[in-house]
């Protein structure tokens, strides 16, 4: 029987950068993060101040200073797949590879907050949680929330998703669906005698590209909506008229609609077809207006922006706990071969939290 492999060491009194590029380099696909959830749950056991818990692949850390205010920073572990883009290297200051900017950028700054910072001005809940890149169902703070809601219990709570070092409002919401195109097989050196389910798939694509996506404002943010196929199959040999085609869609709609909203307004733009909804997550309101997220926002500085694309922040606020997006990497280089963040940013998140945190 082979030897179980000692967790890699963090040292969460270093540099963020350092703790950046060794979290970075223990590869955490979604789905395979038990050696970083190892090690995660080893360096925060070394610190007297924090009650650690283990959950499945998640790792949780708090502060029990009865403080009147508590706190979630949280971060997922997971990336998505590695595209030759590990080790990571730094070059001029910024450092190259998967996962530095979505997010162990973010989860590094938690990890040195949790460790360097004994006694907040708030308690704090550090959640590290897994399977956060891939379907909603294994979002481990979804998880979380289903069988351990106590642990999320919280005032206000801190997403450490890419944010170039600004505070961004609630998030879009997201949702998919199949929109099934059926035909008649036939020989295809005979297909009059068919009826040609890919051809059928022009008039649904028509649609598409004459999508006028609106421009929103919720909360004083403006959020852009995309709608945008990210898929099509259909045939099942050369020869073959194909009976069947599916073509794949992906809505992003702001913070004004709800789930059913969005779907009412997928299947009055596509009526007539079979559509099915196939995944599908609530957006989430800015919500800077509580006072909670306006202390943090003078706390940090900045002026705040809209967050384009979904993130758990919408879990947060359907659990009625104002939420915000704050970390370092710029979000449009979020799961890109080059994906790089700049240490400037690393240490710029860490000074705003630490500086909110004890103030």
């Amino acid at each position: 029987m082979p030897e179980a492999t000692a967790p890699v060491q963090l040292d969460l009194t270093g540099s963020v950068a350092d703790l950046t590029r060794v979290l970075c380099d223990i590869p955490s696909v979604s789905g395979d993060e038990a050696a970083i959830a190892d090690a995660i749950e080893t360096a925060l056991r070394g610190f007297a101040h924090l009650e650690v818990i283990r959950d499945g692949h998640c790792v949780i850390a708090r502060t029990h200073l009865g403080r009147a205010e508590r706190v979630v920073v949280a971060g997922h572990i997971d990336t998505v797949p590695i595209a030759d883009n590990l080790p990571t290297r730094t070059v001029d200051g910024v450092i190259h590879g998967r996962g530095t900017v979505d997010m162990k950028g973010g989860v590094a700054v938690a990890l040195v907050l949790a460790a360097g910072v004994p006694e907040p001005t708030r308690d704090v809940t550090y959640v590290f949680y897994d399977c956060e890149e891939i379907e909603a169902t294994r979002n481990g703070l979804g998880r979380l929330s289903r069988t351990r809601p106590e642990i999320l219990q919280a005032d206000f709570a801190v997403l450490g998703e890419p944010t170039s070092a600004v505070v961004e409002g609630g998030c879009q919401g997201t949702m998919r669906i199949e929109v099934a195109l059926s035909g008649t097989a036939a020989h295809s050196a005979r297909s009059w005698m068919g009826s040609n389910a890919v051809h059928a798939a022009g008039p649904v694509l028509d649609v598409l590209n004459a999508y006028e996506a609106q421009q929103i404002e919720v909360d004083g943010l403006v959020y852009r909506e995309g709608l945008n196929a990210v898929g099509i199959s259909g045939g099942i040999a050369g020869n073959v008229i194909p009976d069947r085609c599916t073509v794949l869609i992906n809505y992003r709609f702001a913070p004004d609609k709800s789930l059913a909203a969005a779907e009412a307004h997928l299947r009055e733009l596509f009526a007539g077809y079979e559509i099915t909804v196939t995944d599908a997550s609530p957006a989430a309101r800015p919500g800077l207006n509580a006072p909670v997220a306006a202390n943090f926002v003078a706390a940090v500085g900045g002026t705040p922006g809209p967050k384009y694309g979904w993130t758990d922040v919408a879990l947060f606020s359907t659990l009625g706990i104002p939420a915000v997006n704050f970390g370092p990497g710029n979000p449009s280089l979020a799961h890109k071969d080059d994906e790089r963040c700049p240490i400037s940013d690393l240490v710029a998140c860490e000074d705003a939290m630490r500086r909110w945190l004890t103030s």
